[in-house]
Formats: C-alpha cells, structure tokens, sequence
C-alpha cells in the first residue's frame, strides 16, 4: 500500500469541510449550535481517525485504538468540556493514532504535534476572520495534509530495507566470486 500523499489530504480537506459543513446544517435542527459542533468535530475525528488506519502499513493495535478513541471521544461528549478543549481533546486523539501508526521517533511525533497546534491555530484564526466553518475546516484539515512530509515508519522500514536488499547483492554476489575462484582453480 503506498503511503498517503499531499494531494490526497488535500483532496480530504475538501471532503471534509462540506461534509462538516454540510452535517453541521443537519445537525443544528436537532442540537444546539454548541452540540452541532461538538457531533460534528467527532464524526469528523473518527472519520479521519478511520483514514489514517486505512492507510497505515502497521498491522497491529487497529481494534484497541478504535476502542480507545471512542472511550475518550464518549467521555469527552459525557463531560461536555468548553468547546476548544473539546477540540484540542480530538486533535489529541488524532495526533496520539498519527504518532503510533505513521512515525518513526519521538522528534517525527513532536513535529506532528506542532503541525497539529498550527492547524488548529489556522483554524481559529480563519473562524475568527471569516465566521466561516468550511473555510476554518478546511484550513485545519490542509494544514494536517502536511503530516506526510515528516518522516514515517513506511519510509524507514523502505530505507532499512533497501539496505538490507544491497547488503543481500553485495554477499551474494561475494559468494559466487569466491564460487568461481574455488572453481577455476581446481
């Protein structure tokens, strides 16, 4: 499976803000616009959690991480914190599966973190600006599009294995020289 790219996070991006913005309508017949956000921000966080799972090479932990995100993302809408702790609680969710399942070391998950506190600065910034939710759904899903240039568990397990593919030529190779050498000479 190729790892994610740009453009397909981009493309998501887009997917999202209408389909946030779109359910964000729906649900302000049934809720309270503080509702509508909150069930919109998870159905979003557990959609985009569903991605990053389908995505990931690392076969192991999918059910556990799945329980636990929606043990947490459950308690978080049982507590009804302020709404931008709800937020920061789902980035962090999302933040803690991206960490797990597509990078390599503790420096790759910090730089992830950043790019998270950047997104969700973008999009506070752009609600504030604009009043817009697409638009601030948006800027924070682009802005999380960006998570594939930081170095992934793919691309060092591709590297590690590169390497040991020309270790394997070079010994091989070794092998049917010293081969040949014991053959021509007897």
């Amino acid at each position: 499976m190729k790892s994610p790219s740009f453009l397909e996070g981009a493309v998501l991006a887009l997917i999202a803000a209408l389909a946030g913005t779109l359910a964000h309508g729906a649900f302000t017949l049934l809720l309270p616009d503080a509702g509508a956000l909150r069930l919109v921000m998870a159905a979003l966080g557990f959609g985009y959690l569903l991605y990053l799972l389908g995505r990931s090479r690392e076969p192991i932990g999918r059910i556990t991480t799945l329980t636990l995100w929606l043990t947490v993302a459950g308690l978080l809408w049982v507590l009804s914190p302020p709404l931008p702790l709800y937020l920061l609680a789902h980035l962090a969710l999302t933040w803690a599966a991206r960490s797990l399942y597509f990078h390599q070391g503790p420096l790759a998950a910090l730089a992830d973190l950043g790019l998270m506190g950047l997104g969700m600065i973008a999009a506070i910034g752009t609600y504030l600006h604009t009043g817009s939710l697409f638009l601030s759904l948006w800027s924070l899903f682009l802005m999380q599009a960006l998570f594939v240039f930081i170095p992934s568990r793919a691309q060092a397990r591709d590297r590690d294995t590169g390497d040991e593919e020309a270790r394997f030529r070079r010994a091989h190779q070794a092998a049917e020289a010293a081969v040949q050498r014991l053959s021509s000479t007897h």
